[in-house]
């Protein structure tokens, strides 16, 4: 009687634990995504321009959330399937389909400009695929050099009509044409560091010519497709369009205003690709299983830059808009800032253009990615992102 009364009390026990566990699981999945939505509840209103967040953990999503509205005339919700301007978190785009293409032996990272562009001026002799991927080619600013040519047309402000403008946008081949007339670069490949749209509209171009196909053929056959980001887009104004599409917003006297396309939306490889919470968690799943390249063949990509001198890389004391930190150390790989954060190991990247701010941060050893995309400027969403990871990632010693 007593051995069956043992039997029964443990044959109840071993019933109830995993019911127990799985309460307290859900408990606390509740509190966390509760904890992580006042992060983000009150920075935007129901019917305003606002974000999409996404926090994934050892492949599995825990908080998944839509704030505010696609766009001030439809006024659609914003939820996972909203695809937004990534602007350069672009770059990692560009960077894998330079990788794929190492892979394949139609590329190699020591090829230089001139190697690839043979009418490239001699300046670009010493400017390889490696310095242009790592910000260290010293390559002309392209908006600094469409300025100049403005000015010395007598065209823009007060002298007619731009050249370019958000009808008539800068395209890849006019930018290599801008690059040509220079005669130097901003600094000898490899002596400074300097964060260059530049650099990644031409390594589109470099995609495109190694490739035989468009930078907007390459990146759905070879990253897209393969994946199943089936909604994920290289976007350029009247060849294609973007389904489920967010407009970008600022701010201005307290109103927002849209403000979605600029003269420089048409380069893709620097920031024109439009994705979703949705393809975006399959590229999270990709990068952590290495489907799309091995360990080995992705390591470049997250090795930090050095300069030639063997020291480490800071970002220019001059302030601007692509400046993040002026004068700060800067740890990069290939379309990857590396820097840690609170001693926890990372792969992250921001995007700032017209209307968008984004970002995505990948922690390694934890497993854990956060993405947010906004399509509106008054948010910051690096700050936002790293609110998040102080909840979830455990302390340093």
């Amino acid at each position: 009687m007593i051995g069956k009364l043992i039997g029964s009390v443990f044959f109840l026990l071993v019933l109830s634990t995993p019911k127990y566990t799985r309460a307290q699981t859900q408990r606390s999945d509740s509190w966390m995504e509760k904890k992580i939505d006042a992060v983000f509840s009150g920075v935007t209103s129901p019917d305003a321009p606002g974000l999409a967040v996404l926090v994934r953990q050892n492949g599995k999503t825990l908080f998944e959330h839509g704030y505010g509205v696609t766009d001030l005339r439809k006024k659609t919700k914003i939820d996972a399937h909203a695809n937004f301007r990534l602007a350069s978190f672009t770059k990692q785009f560009t960077a894998m389909a330079i990788l794929l293409l190492v892979r394949d032996g139609k590329l190699r990272y020591e090829e230089t400009l001139v190697e690839i562009f043979p009418d490239f001026p001699d300046y670009g002799k010493s400017i390889t695929i490696q310095t242009l991927l790592s910000h260290v080619s010293g390559l002309p600013d392209y908006e600094d050099l469409m300025e100049a040519e403005e000015k010395a047309s007598g065209r823009g402000e007060n002298g007619g009509p731009p050249i370019w403008s958000p009808e008539k946008q800068i395209q890849d081949a006019e930018v290599l044409e801008l690059l040509k007339k220079e005669k130097s670069g901003k600094f000898a490949p490899g002596t400074s560091w300097a964060y260059s749209n530049s650099g990644y509209v031409v390594l589109g171009l470099i995609v495109a010519k190694a490739s035989g196909k468009s930078y907007g053929d390459f990146l759905p056959e070879r990253i897209f497709a393969p994946l199943k980001m089936n909604h994920t887009v290289v976007y350029q104004k009247g060849k294609n369009q973007v389904m489920n599409r967010a407009f970008g917003h600022s701010k201005e006297n307290d109103a927002f205003k849209e403000t979605d396309q600029s003269p420089t939306s048409a380069t893709p490889g620097d920031g024109g690709v439009y994705s979703n919470l949705k393809d975006l968690a399959k590229w999270d799943d990709a990068l952590r299983n290495h489907t799309l390249l091995s360990e080995k063949e992705m390591q470049p990509a997250l090795t930090p830059v050095r300069l030639n001198d063997g020291s480490e890389p800071h970002w220019p004391r001059e302030s601007n808009d692509d400046n993040l930190h002026p004068g700060k150390p800067v740890s990069y790989g290939f379309g990857w800032f590396l820097d840690p954060y609170k001693g926890h190991r990372r792969m992250w990247h921001t995007g700032s253009t017209m209307g968008f701010r984004t970002v995505i941060e990948r922690f390694l050893d934890e497993n854990l990615t956060i993405v947010i995309l906004c399509n509106r400027t008054d948010l910051d969403p690096e700050r936002l992102s790293l609110q998040v990871a102080d909840m979830l990632l455990p302390a340093k010693n």
